[in-house]
């Protein structure tokens, strides 16, 4: 529970902690973000670390001349297209056998919601999955075990990327220091995560409602069925 409270607390007051890493490490924090970014979405196993909200206050941060913005944006595409890279080779080369290692690496959960998101979405997944938590951590290993085409990967990822980072960014640079938005961080960043995981909520209640209405069918036309028969002998 301490670590959850940790994390929750870094979560919403990222401006806070950012700014302070950017006083002490200057460019090193470029660096810093660069990490945290490359692990998101390169690593399965780090699916809980920040995403959409650390490129808003990184934003943010910028705009009080803290970071130049351009080399921000170039470190944070960079970051994220190499992430979904590595992420894919290790898919492509190793998934099947970490998928029979199970629970200790891999969220099953995550992998089952993230292949039925590939699924419905085919190649566009690697952009649509840039906006989605765990989803974008997961996109690119899957795509990696089911072997899609690297040109083809290549071409999503580097466009996800930068239409990723260049937005959150660049709502982070332009709004984050407005007064009202400054003064209410916290919620703003809840915000965030909130539309972000929307279309993981949308789809599981689709999904449970789906299976809701088959059960039922089932059921109705078992009644039929038994009904029917036992007018036959009657």
């Amino acid at each position: 529970m301490e670590i959850l409270d940790v994390f929750i607390e870094l979560i919403l007051h990222m401006d806070v902690y950012l700014a302070d890493l950017a006083s002490a490490y200057g460019a090193w924090i470029y660096a810093v973000l660069f990490l945290i970014v490359f692990c998101e979405t390169g690593l399965v196993v780090t699916p809980f670390l920040p995403g959409d909200s650390l490129l808003f206050a990184a934003g943010a941060l910028a705009a009080v001349g803290a970071m130049s913005v351009q080399w921000l944006v170039v470190v944070l595409i960079v970051a994220a297209v190499a992430g979904d890279s590595v992420n894919y080779t290790v898919g492509r080369w190793f998934g099947l056998r970490l998928l029979h290692i199970r629970n200790r690496f891999l969220n099953q959960r995550h992998l089952e919601r993230t292949t039925g998101f590939y699924e419905t979405h085919g190649g566009k997944t690697i952009v649509l999955a840039r906006f989605i938590p765990i989803v974008r951590t997961y996109a690119p290993f899957v795509a990696g075990i089911g072997r899609m085409n690297y040109k083809r990967f290549l071409l999503y990822n580097v466009a996800g990327g930068i239409v990723w980072v260049t937005l959150f960014v660049g709502v982070g640079y332009f709004f984050g220091n407005v007064p009202i938005v400054k003064e209410n961080m916290a919620l703003f960043v809840l915000g965030i995560i909130a539309v972000s995981v929307l279309p993981l909520i949308v789809r599981w209640a689709a999904r449970i409602s789906a299976t809701r209405t088959h059960e039922e069918r089932q059921t109705h036309q078992a009644d039929r069925f038994f009904s029917g028969d036992a007018g036959a002998r009657d």
